[in-house]
């Protein structure tokens, strides 16, 4: 594995972590705050973070306004729609569907990134991606039941397909740095996401923000989550094919499952660390044997 790979890998697979984590803060607040307007609140923690680092590293910007082709699909995909779908299928079904299903990411992804950037599929590939999906089935089981499960599948198996294609349209932009694909890209999201959020501004006013809970959670979702974990992941796209780096996306089920065991005190089981063992399996086995 050369040092660039390598390098991508981390970034991949720290951002993963992250995200991991998200599920339970988002678990915390989601009966406090609406998913549309929580995603709104994570960017706008998010953009000043982002903008403060961009300032104090004195990034050099470059802007062409023909590139918008490529920002405002990335903006509007993965990071309006889908993480908007993807809080509220979880809100319709279960923290565990929600890890079954978006567990497809890698795949589309794979199909995305055959589609849109040419990328060959070989039998290496498809043994990684079956190990993944195994592994994620594994840990967090099949909880199909519910009054609104239908409705939080289809918004899930939305969040997966807007993910995937965000993170293959990302590579049409290889002029631009991680972060300054990631203010922009967030700028879109916000201008997207407010006309919906000011139709419904009163829910934003029963959120108590003085809640240390309240706060905690959306520094982590805002600073850590979406402006550090975004970075990394946009990154780390740049250094690892795309077909192997939806692989790391399914870290997220298993940190997530970790915390919700140290913190929220849900049980463990074999399942879990033979579904952890597989995902991790299929992601060495993607990096270490690919093209």
């Amino acid at each position: 594995m050369n040092s660039n790979k390598l390098v991508g890998s981390i970034l991949l697979s720290v951002a993963a972590c992250i995200w991991g984590g998200t599920f339970v803060a988002v678990k915390v607040v989601v009966g406090e705050i609406h998913p549309l307007q929580l995603v709104w609140l994570r960017y706008a923690v998010a953009i000043i973070f982002l903008i403060g680092f961009s300032l104090i590293k004195k990034e050099k910007w470059q802007f062409k306004f023909k590139d918008l082709k490529w920002f405002i699909p990335i903006g509007l995909t993965g990071y309006a729609v889908s993480l908007v779908a993807q809080e509220t299928g979880t809100w319709f079904s279960s923290a565990q569907t929600g890890a079954v299903v978006t567990s497809a990411t890698p795949t589309f992804m794979v199909i995305f990134a055959w589609l849109i950037l040419k990328e060959k599929l070989n039998r290496i590939k498809i043994i990684s991606l079956i190990m993944a999906t195994l592994g994620v089935v594994m840990i967090v089981g099949v909880h199909l039941s519910g009054k609104h499960i239908l409705i939080g599948v289809l918004f899930l198996i939305l969040a997966a397909l807007t993910w995937s294609l965000m993170s293959v349209l990302i590579q049409k932009l290889p002029n631009y740095s991680a972060l300054q694909i990631t203010i922009i890209s967030t700028i879109v999201a916000m201008v997207c996401l407010t006309p919906f959020v000011l139709n419904d501004a009163t829910a934003l006013t029963t959120v108590n923000f003085l809640d240390p809970k309240v706060l905690a959670c959306l520094f982590y979702v805002g600073a850590l989550s979406t402006a550090a974990a975004f970075v990394m992941w946009n990154k780390g796209l740049t250094m690892v094919s795309t077909s192997a780096s939806g692989l790391f996306y399914l870290l997220q089920p298993v940190v997530g499952t970790l915390l919700g065991w140290l913190l929220l005190g849900e049980g463990l089981t074999w399942g879990f660390a033979l579904g952890s063992v597989l995902i991790l399996g299929s992601v060495w086995v993607s990096i270490r044997f690919a093209d």
